[in-house]
Parts: structure tokens; sequence; C-alpha cells
């Protein structure tokens, strides 16, 4: 007979005992939780959008399910244009594209690992509830979770140009067959520049660590 697996350890240990408001009224608590871990701009302008638990629970999803979550996340989207340049008649993405992304990557890196633990472990009953509103009923977000950050932190970091080609009359493809096989996630990050990803994958990674992901 097969042994039975042990039950898995919930990501970042047991919850500390608090108590939290109804979903629909959690963005004033969230507000204040975040901000102590974290004082930096990008966040705090997320921080002034609403129904934060729900947000943050769809990203999650999509990166895990490998869409891209550009559309829930438009407050940090970067205010000047994707840009690309052509090089003895082969088209390749501007580096110069990339900085517009060092404000997220500096995001990333301000979340205190330990403080953004603790912050999920917190918050995890209400962000199991807008789990459930999406059609999850039966599984536990610390699994989804796992995979939306393993999914990133397999993400390649390429140091050399990024050759592209036009997609049907809108936006660009990679030209690699093993690039533009990532996953929407992967290449929505792989196309912030090789540094921006090393610095939040190292942000991503250290997370991981804190909720006990090996």
């Amino acid at each position: 007979t097969e042994t039975p697996s042990p039950p898995a350890r919930p990501l970042g240990g047991e919850a500390p005992s608090i108590e939290l408001p109804p979903l629909g009224e959690t963005d004033p608590l969230v507000r204040e939780l975040v901000r102590q871990i974290s004082t930096n701009p990008k966040v705090v302008s997320w921080l002034t959008t609403n129904n934060l638990i729900r947000n943050f629970t769809v990203v999650v999803a999509n990166v895990a399910d490998g869409t891209t979550p550009a559309k829930q996340l438009q407050v940090l989207r970067p205010s000047s244009s994707f840009q690309i340049i052509e090089r003895g008649g082969e088209l390749y993405v501007d580096p110069r594209s990339y900085a517009r992304y060092d404000s997220l990557a500096a995001a990333a890196m301000s979340l205190d690992p330990a403080g953004s633990a603790k912050l999920y472990t917190t918050l995890k009953p209400r962000i199991e509830d807008a789990y459930r509103e999406l059609g999850f009923p039966n599984t536990p977000f610390d699994r989804t979770l796992e995979r939306a950050l393993v999914s990133l932190l397999g993400t390649p970091v390429v140091d050399g140009q990024l050759r592209v080609q036009p997609r049907g009359g809108f936006g660009y493809d990679f030209t690699s067959p093993n690039l533009e096989a990532l996953t929407g996630a992967q290449k929505q990050l792989l196309r912030t520049g090789p540094d921006n990803v090393r610095a939040i994958q190292a942000a991503l990674r250290n997370i991981a660590l804190a909720l006990g992901i090996p």
C-alpha cells in the first residue's frame, strides 16, 4: 500500500490571530499593513486602487496559469511606450526600453521578505475568499502562489539582444522559439530587461524562501 503523502505545510507558517473584516471591507487594513513593509512609490500607487485583495488574487492566479497580469496592474504600467530598433534589416528590442521598468524592479526589491510572508499569512483567509469567488472552491491558494513564483523564477535572463518580429499587425513576437514558448507572464518579465529580471527574481526568491518554498 502507498504511504499517504503528509499534508503540505501552510506557506508562511500559521496565520497570526487577527480580526479580519469581510473581504469587501479589507482595503483600509491592507493599505495599513502593506505600508509597514514598503513605502516605495510604486507600491503606494497600487495601494490607491480598490479591491486590493481581489486584485492580488487575480494577478497571482493569472501568473500561475501563464497569463500576463498587465491588465490587472494598469496602475504600474510604464508611462513611456515599448520601443524597437532595426539593425542590419533585423528588429530588436531597444535596450533603452528596459529603463521603463527600473521603478518596478525597485518596488519588488523594497518588499521586506519576512514582512511579506507575515502579511500573506495574516490576509490568507480573505485571499482564500477571493480565490473561491474566482471559482476555485477546493484549490488551496498556497499552491497557486507557489506555481506563480516558481514560474517567474524560471524565466531565463537574456543578456544579449532580443530579436523580434511583427505579430500580425499589432505587437511583436520573439524570433527565438524557446523564448516565444514561454508563458505570457514570463515574456512580460523578460521584456523588463536582464538587470531588472535579476532584481525582480532576487526579490521574489527571498519572499519565496520566507514563505517556506524550497
